[in-house]
């Protein structure tokens, strides 16, 4: 797809200096994009260095010195974001019914639904408007999926599980699995079965790999504008505040409430039955075994305040240094103690 400069403009609420009349192709990294591409220079390091790019627009947070031509906007790789939403459109399947799919009792299905090779949908199952189900995609007893979904291959959503308006669920993903729940009695488990549902909201991105429980009662719910990356697990009875971020490997143990705007970076752990505030982040690798509160940035096994975090961090290397040190001080003062008065 081709976009003219003025057409880039208006999308991103952008003023053009340079030439208005470059038609643009499609986008590029800074160091490599070409006459007919567009890329973005937001951080000093490259905002230094617009004259060596060979883009044919960049966007740019403030007027750059040079003969470039510049789109000036408020946030560059934002602006940059929506134009590759306008030059590379997703591409849809068609709108069919593929022969080799099973369709179970009951089915509710919306206008321009593409339901690929091999996908299973059981009994009861509602499906909205503009759906596309890839090959294998596997949907239970009285799922029901809203408008504007998305669901790569191979993606498991088990029964009575719901699922809002314009998600995306990436290949391989688990909706609805028995959550951990077993009850020892001397040295076997008794399962506690899992009778609730998972709730997705709309907006949401679930990555490839994940594993979303349901409840043991009532609903694990993701809410309003999640976005989870690779191979992350949310347990049972779990709820997910609007609009939070978890990065891979993460994984949120069950009864545990997390807050809106929520960033956990990798490989995140976070213990059973917490709370974990608004506005909160976690960092890599980090264990959290208690309640966060709201605005906080933590880090650590156990966390901690990030700041302290960082400071233990430049600390460790030096521990050999120091422990040294305190046993020759050991030694020093064992020598004045045995001294006469």
């Amino acid at each position: 797809m081709k976009l003219s400069l003025p057409q880039i403009a208006k999308l991103v609420d952008g003023e053009i200096v340079g030439d208005p009349d470059k038609i643009i192709c499609s986008a590029a990294p800074f160091e490599y994009a070409t006459k007919d591409q567009i890329t973005f220079a937001q951080s000093a390091k490259f905002l230094k260095k617009i004259d060596e790019t060979n883009a044919g627009a960049i966007l740019v947070p403030e007027l750059c010195k040079g003969e470039k031509t510049l789109v000036v906007v408020k946030d560059p790789k934002l602006a940059f974001a929506k134009v590759m939403q306008q030059l590379y459109p997703p591409v849809k399947p068609e709108n069919n019914v593929s022969s080799s799919a099973h369709i179970g009792n009951n089915m509710v299905c919306g206008d321009n639904v593409s339901i690929g090779p091999f996908v299973v949908i059981s009994d009861n199952v509602t499906i909205g408007d503009r759906v596309i189900l890839h090959p294998g995609v596997f949907l239970g007893d009285n799922v029901k999926i809203g408008n504007d979904v998305v669901i790569w291959p191979n993606v498991t959503i088990y029964d009575r599980c719901s699922i809002g308006n314009r998600v995306i669920i990436h290949a391989g993903t688990v909706i609805g699995s028995d959550g951990f729940g077993f009850v020892p009695e001397g040295d076997i488990y008794h399962k506690m079965p899992q009778t609730g549902i998972v709730q997705i909201d709309d907006d949401v991105e679930i990555g490839p790999l994940n594993a979303i429980d349901r409840a043991t009662f009532g609903k694990t719910r993701i809410k309003k504008g999640v976005k989870t990356d690779n191979l992350v697990h949310i347990a049972h009875n779990v709820t997910v505040g609007e609009n939070s971020v978890l990065a891979g490997q993460s994984g949120v143990a069950g009864s545990t409430s997390i807050g809106k705007h929520c960033v956990f970076a990798g490989q995140a752990g976070i213990g059973d039955h917490l709370s974990i505030g608004d506005n909160v982040t976690i960092g890599p690798k980090s264990g959290v075994l208690q309640d966060v509160p709201d605005n906080t940035i933590v880090s650590g096994i156990p966390v901690m305040p990030h700041r302290i975090w960082l400071r233990v961090q430049r600390m460790l290397p030096k521990l050999p240094e120091l422990k040294k040190m305190i046993t020759d001080l050991e030694k020093r003062l064992s020598k004045i103690e045995k001294k006469p008065d």
